[in-house]
């Protein structure tokens, strides 16, 4: 498994290399697209990216959990998480490996 992690400079860069903006526009252009889609996230939208995939907040009930050592039942509070669902373009092109 690779162990490179990609970051907001990266994509930054990448931007800059692909578009030919300057760094700081890249940086800024990446920053205000990764705003949008959290800010988006936190209203409780879905967003959806075509050929890459659905993020989606979802609301968890309460419920009372287990532990697992010692048997114990835990109450576990409601909470909301962020789902994302790869599209099955992306999918395949994971599968296969294919960096294309």
């Amino acid at each position: 498994m690779a162990d490179k992690t990609l970051t907001r400079m990266d994509l930054a860069e990448a931007v800059h290399n692909e578009v030919g903006l300057s760094r700081n526009d890249s940086a800024d252009l990446v920053e205000s697209v990764l705003t949008h889609v959290s800010d988006s996230l936190v209203a409780g939208d879905t967003v959806k990216i075509s050929s890459f995939g659905t993020f989606a907040v979802r609301d968890k009930a309460a419920r009372v959990g287990r532990n697992p050592k010692t048997g114990e039942e835990v109450p576990i509070n409601p909470r909301r998480v962020l789902t994302f669902r790869p599209s099955h373009l992306m999918k395949d092109r994971v599968a296969s490996g294919n960096k294309s």
